[in-house]
């Protein structure tokens, strides 16, 4: 049997608005020539095989082991969608494709029936068809399926992208991500991968005996992180709520409750900008451990940072942005005061004063807001002079309180709190601190934010009594962590933008 080869197609632009108007109407009008003999939008297919299970199973039998093995052993039931399809006298070859992979399928007319082989004829790119049929070995040495039997479960009324063409363009492709799955192979092994990723997360901190819970999505009260949020209004309830921010605050007070351990992996809201870094809604997972400090957290982000990588990739050093990245513990540990005066030359050293950290901040030419204490200035000059210099895995500590209204104070110096922040590739992958315990010190932290509320700052924390409340039965010394799990994806997959590890990512209205 001779094989029917492909010729090469000719360049060509992609098909104008108009013209893919008429291919859909021209699949349109089969649609009704199939709907008058067959079921155009099938129902329950039995399947046997996947794609990988027949390379799995037949990838080193020969043509001539073929011939010799009974039709049971080479039988199989399949379905796919149609990627390409070659050759329409007596015979046809089409390419179908499944979740792991694609094969080709050989349909003769005097096998299947001329009835069937009508139907072949009006099948389009993009069709999903079940075949039945026997796996073989072409002349050209291609394992196939010669289709016994041929039905169609889905017509397909748009024309997948040209060939030569595919789907290139970013913003469509994210738009309309099941063309991009069916289209660029390689996204679905990205999601694959962030499946994997997760899984992994969850397995080690299982394996340290975590409770996986879950709290609120919507809550009276915007908490547990310095963000704008979304207000949504439940009329029921007559009252406003906010999608939540982060579930730092009901997860602590499970910890008041006795639980000890407990972790939340889901997704949290933040109404603010779009970039490569930054999506409105996306995945965290926030972890606390009573009877535990920063310094352990930062020993757990290693070991989930590294475990993972390695489970993943089977190694420890992974690639992201052409620069090789080392994720084995131990990370470098940095003050906040110390990285600001390694990278921007100004010594926040023992600065309380205000003004005199104005000064700092004027000489390097970094901006300040009038409101601001030396805690928000040492940041600011941190984010403009330190953050795309921060490589290599890193924590940074030592951050001021004015910026860490949840974390505990140092001991030796109480302007500072035992908090953290993770950087890999300039890009802040998590954040975690011992816990503030002390509800005195709480509730005139949340007073202090209210007041930065009142002057305008709509990040700030608001008053949240209830967790007051929770404090002053006793939270034991704890722990906390916090990591942006869609950035641990983009590293470990070396995407260069936060939508192509989403598989739905937030745009613009299309027009």
């Amino acid at each position: 049997m001779a094989d029917v080869k492909s010729q090469p197609m000719e360049e060509k632009a992609p098909p104008t608005a108009e013209e893919l108007n008429e291919q859909r109407q021209v699949r349109i009008d089969k649609l009704a020539k199939i709907g008058e003999k067959w079921v155009p939008f099938g129902h329950r297919f039995e399947w046997t095989h996947h794609v990988a299970d027949i390379r799995k199973k037949f990838e080193t039998t020969t043509a001539e082991e073929f011939e010799a093995l009974a039709p049971e052993e080479t039988m199989v039931v399949f379905a796919g969608r149609i990627m390409a399809k070659r050759g329409m006298g007596k015979t046809c070859f089409m390419d179908l494709q499944d979740r792991t992979g694609r094969i080709q399928s050989y349909v003769r007319k005097d096998v299947i029936g001329e009835e069937d082989y009508a139907l072949v004829k009006m099948l389009d790119i993009g069709d999903i068809i079940g075949v039945t049929g026997h796996v073989f070995r072409t002349h050209m040495g291609e394992l196939s399926i010669k289709a016994d039997k041929l039905e169609i479960l889905s017509k397909s009324l748009r024309p997948l992208p040209e060939k030569w063409h595919g789907l290139t363009d970013k913003e469509t492709r994210y738009r309309q991500r099941y063309v991009d799955l069916i289209v660029n192979p390689e996204v679905k092994e990205t999601f694959e991968k962030r499946s994997a990723i997760i899984r992994s997360v969850r397995s080690i901190l299982d394996s340290h005996d975590f409770l996986e819970v879950e709290t609120p999505m919507m809550n009276t009260i915007a908490g547990g992180a310095a963000a704008r949020p979304f207000i949504t209004y439940h009329n029921a309830l007559d009252m406003q709520l906010y999608m939540r921010i982060a579930p730092e605050l009901f997860l602590k007070r499970l910890i008041v409750g006795g639980m000890e351990r407990v972790y939340e992996l889901g997704r949290v809201f933040r109404n603010e900008g779009i970039d490569i870094k930054h999506n409105p809604e996306f995945t965290s997972v926030e972890i606390y451990q009573a009877y535990a400090d920063y310094r352990d957290m930062m020993d757990l982000t290693e070991e989930i940072v590294s475990q993972t990588a390695q489970r993943g990739l089977g190694t420890m050093r992974s690639r992201y942005g052409g620069t090789d990245i080392d994720l084995a513990p131990a990370w470098p540990r940095l003050t906040m005061v110390d990285a600001v005066k390694q990278y921007a030359k100004v010594d926040f050293t023992g600065v309380t004063d205000v003004e005199q950290a104005r000064v700092l901040a004027k000489s390097i030419d970094v901006e300040v807001e009038p409101a601001w204490g030396v805690g928000k200035i040492l940041n600011a000059c941190f984010e403009q002079y330190v953050e795309d210099k921060l490589i290599q895995p890193v924590f940074i500590t030592g951050h001021p309180k004015e910026i860490s209204p949840l974390a505990k104070s140092n001991p030796d110096n109480p302007e500072i709190t035992d908090r953290f922040e993770g950087y890999i590739y300039a890009r802040e992958i998590c954040n975690g601190f011992t816990e503030l315990n002390d509800p005195i010190d709480q509730r005139q932290r949340f007073e202090k934010q209210v007041e930065e509320r009142v002057a305008g700052d709509e990040e700030a924390n608001m008053m949240d009594e209830d967790f007051v409340r929770a404090l002053e039965y006793g939270l034991p010394p704890t722990g906390g962590l916090g990591i942006g799990i869609d950035r641990l994806v983009m590293f470990l997959t070396n995407a260069t933008s936060i939508r192509d590890v989403l598989c739905f990512p937030h745009m613009r209205h299309e027009n």
